[in-house]
């Protein structure tokens, strides 16, 4: 897969599901993984693990919960303004920069 693919949904955006088991549900994006098309959100798509105790790094062993990839395709950005879910376009600004905003409202989405 040479080249790089871009993503509108970035590292601590808050989304939600809209598709899936966990349809419904919102949080904050922990992890995106571009070229895979996949994001990490938090306390969504939880999965077991088994995990080994290492004394050393002072971690028990047994069985973890923790949050696995879901398609970016399933998930939507949260509309600052309105609380809905919102597609996003990008705007540029009059010193040449480019933002993301709400289509839905047109609120930028940059903290």
């Amino acid at each position: 897969m040479p080249g790089t693919k871009r993503s509108k949904i970035k590292k601590n955006d808050q989304v939600v599901v809209i598709a899936g088991r966990d349809k419904g549900r919102r949080g904050r994006v922990l992890e995106v993984s571009p070229l895979k098309g996949k994001v990490k959100v938090e306390g969504v798509g939880m999965i077991k693990r088994h995990q080994k105790a290492n004394p050393q790094a002072n971690r028990g062993g047994g069985i973890v919960d923790r949050e696995a990839y879901i398609s970016i395709s399933n998930v939507q950005l949260i509309d600052p303004q309105s609380g809905k879910p919102t597609r996003v376009k990008y705007q540029i600004e009059g010193d040449g920069s480019k933002v993301r905003v709400a289509a839905g409202s047109g609120h930028s989405l940059e903290k």
